[in-house]
């Protein structure tokens, strides 16, 4: 049996015309979202949720193309834009009675996060995005061989087919690779978890590619047009992410305050799954951000 968040309830939503998302939702007061990355599922965010859900209402999907929630096919390019992943959360809250939330995303999970605050500043109270860049950032500063360790953001944003093929053909070594290489701790996610991981990764091989050939063309024209704009985001921003930015010659506070105005920016001591490897420093900044108010 896949294992669940204990104590949360499992819905589906209907999100879209052709999608519908499984989310875990416990807790009650003031709500949050939570928003999974790669190659991962809602579980990543167990801990986390379960600690947050003494005083918040807590919703924890699945994005569309992972887990347990629809995949629907991309034919036009835009299914997975991160503006319509984006748009997918907003309706998710509403349809749980919820205008305005607090936003909280790690790796994919926050780059949808990040265009959900850009696209939809009133409805997203408070954003944090948990290791990673905005990915015009990310395709600015990867160069030379340091940008080896983005080795899959290429593969998968060739044209549809080839990368298809290739990680279908070795999907459990493919996505378990990022599982062992990119956690210090090897602890922190079970046997049990980490096999419900493969397993969903395995079955959503097409869209997961999707969701990274639209980060290599629609999203980047999404972020290039917001920067031109000057467009920002408009609430309390906090990011958390490993000492990463000195290894790979670019500085990652600088990069998202150009972004975020109202910026706290973090480095936390552990590998990229720093939702499972140190959940309690997640949550007390999370708490954190929550307390602060709008400068506008």
């Amino acid at each position: 049996m896949t294992p669940r968040i204990t104590g949360f309830d499992y819905q589906r939503v209907p999100v879209a015309e052709d999608v519908a998302l499984t989310a875990a939702v416990g807790g009650s007061g003031s709500p949050v979202v939570l928003l999974h990355g790669f190659p991962q599922t809602h579980l990543m965010w167990r801990h986390v949720a379960a600690d947050l859900a003494a005083d918040h209402t807590v919703i924890v999907p699945d994005l569309r193309g992972y887990g347990d929630s629809d995949k629907p096919a991309d034919r036009d390019g835009q299914t997975y834009a991160k503006r319509r992943m984006a748009a997918d959360v907003v309706a998710l809250a509403r349809a749980f009675g919820h205008e305005r939330f607090a936003l909280a995303g790690h790796d994919r999970g926050a780059l949808v996060a990040l265009r959900a605050g850009l696209d939809h500043p009133a409805h997203v109270t408070h954003l944090a995005c948990l290791d990673v860049l905005p990915t015009l950032d990310t395709w600015q500063v990867m160069h030379g061989t340091s940008a080896a360790v983005g080795f899959h953001l290429y593969l998968m944003a060739q044209p549809p087919g080839l990368a298809e093929l290739m990680i279908a053909n070795s999907a459990d070594a493919f996505f378990g690779h990022f599982l062992d290489s990119w956690t210090r701790d090897p602890n922190a996610i079970p046997a049990e978890v980490r096999a419900a991981y493969l397993a969903a990764s395995a079955r959503a091989v097409t869209s997961i590619v999707a969701d990274y050939r639209a980060t290599a063309t629609v999203d980047l024209e999404h972020d290039t047009a917001d920067k031109e704009a000057g467009n920002r985001l408009r609430m309390p921003v906090t990011v958390l992410q490993q000492d990463w930015g000195a290894a790979l010659g670019f500085d990652a506070r600088a990069r998202w305050q150009a972004w975020a105005p109202d910026l706290d920016h973090r480095t936390v001591s552990c590998g990229h799954f720093m939702a499972e490897e140190a959940p309690a420093e997640v949550v007390g900044a999370l708490r954190e951000l929550f307390q602060r108010i709008a400068f506008e």
